[in-house]
């Protein structure tokens, strides 16, 4: 389980810093029309607590006592993606698909959050 949990907090931070990235070069309205509520600043702080999250999910490999960080940061992307379903939903454009995309990251940092907290799997 260990293993398994390691997999998905590489991939998942790999998506986040890709994420972040993408944010210092593009506008949340060139991302998504609806996400255009979200202010210039707000977008680059976003990308920002999306670096420091990803970095949360990586720390434990370095530093094995901050293995609570892997949690945390996976409940602050979690928080990210339902928040960004929540505009997309209130915005009125229902694209399924990006909420479709979202909840699957929501469900990769549920199970990187339950492993880590409450299984807590070790070697």
């Amino acid at each position: 389980m260990n293993i398994f949990l390691w997999i998905l907090q590489i991939v998942l931070a790999l998506h986040t810093i890709m994420g972040a990235v993408w944010k210092f070069s593009h506008t949340a309205e060139q991302t998504m029309p609806s996400l255009k509520v979200i202010p210039h600043a707000g977008w680059f702080a976003l990308a920002g607590v999306e670096l420091l999250c990803a970095l949360c999910l990586l720390l434990p490999a370095i530093y094995r006592p901050a293995g609570a960080y892997a949690s945390f940061g996976a409940i602050g992307i979690a928080i990210i993606m339902l928040a960004f379903c929540a505009i997309e939903l209130l915005s009125g454009n229902t694209n399924m698909s990006s909420i479709a995309y979202w909840l699957v990251v929501v469900t990769v940092c549920a199970l990187i959050g339950y492993g880590r907290l409450v299984l807590r799997p070790t070697a």
